[in-house]
């Protein structure tokens, strides 16, 4: 029988997204049936090549990266392909969670897999989605924040939890609605129906990035309120920055003192 976490890896070093998308579902296909065993303790060696990904899209700074709005078919594009390379970088990342961290609960790898099989989903409706607007992923720039801040957390998995689905994709929980919106106010309202699918499933992954930093600061003897921030300062990385959308991140696992606590560190302006 497969290993997850090896197979996990191999999904990870993948570099063509169609493939790396079919292996994520595959494995977790296989993990629902019962046709794969789970080594939770094995240390494994990084090699080279993490992640795999194709030869483009081209990676810029983030400042470079064009901003376009949604009122012409080329913005629409590129917002679109933003949100792709996006998902694209969220597969890699639930991925790179089961292999990297051992020592964890089989829910924690059950739950990664979960994640990185919906992100394959995503990925593959937005591909759809560009090429309606004539276009395939990598045909624009794209910017690499999403992996950088895993790289930062590659030995510290609390932080890992606190500075990517905490924040990084909990950000989506509060932009997306009002992209979501511009795509069907400028008449798409394909892309808009995707946008719906994606937040649905997005807060269910930051929960469970919620529950397994709350998990580890309660294994660690730590508080979770004051935790994220420690970490944040640590890694030199950004807090969770309002507007909230309240609702959306509270049915993710934030309450309310977690997102007073945010807005209270706020540099003044």
């Amino acid at each position: 029988m497969k290993e997850l976490r090896h197979q996990a890896l191999l999904a990870l070093l993948e570099p063509d997204p169609p493939s790396k998308c079919l292996a994520a579902h595959n494995l977790y296909n296989l993990l629902r049936t019962g046709a794969m065993v789970l080594d939770t303790e094995q240390l494994i060696p990084e090699p080279p090549g993490v992640p795999g990904h194709p030869e483009r899209p081209e990676l810029i700074a983030p400042h470079q990266v064009p901003r376009r709005g949604a009122g012409s078919a080329a913005g629409r594009a590129a917002l679109l392909h933003a949100v792709a390379h996006i998902e694209f970088n969220a597969i890699n990342l639930a991925l790179d969670a089961i292999w990297r961290f051992p020592s964890m609960p089989p829910a924690f790898y059950h739950d990664w897999l979960h994640v990185a099989s919906e992100e394959a989903t995503h990925f593959g409706l937005l591909l759809k989605r560009l090429g309606a607007y004539g276009l395939e992923y990598g045909d624009l720039p794209a910017h690499n924040g999403l992996w950088e801040a895993a790289h930062k957390t590659r030995l510290d998995l609390l932080a890992r939890m606190a500075l990517v689905p905490r924040t990084l994709e909990a950000r989506g929980l509060d932009v997306t609605p009002a992209l979501r919106d511009k795509l069907a106010d400028a008449g798409d309202l394909d892309s808009a129906a995707v946008l719906d699918v994606i937040l649905r499933d997005e807060v269910g992954h930051v929960a469970i990035g919620n529950r397994w930093y709350h998990f580890l600061c309660e294994r660690q003897g730590r508080s979770s309120l004051t935790a994220h921030a420690e970490v944040a300062r640590r890694y030199d990385a950004g807090l969770p920055r309002p507007p909230f959308n309240w609702e959306a991140r509270q049915r993710a696992g934030f309450n309310e003192a977690d997102l007073l606590y945010f807005q209270d560190l706020q540099p003044p302006r």
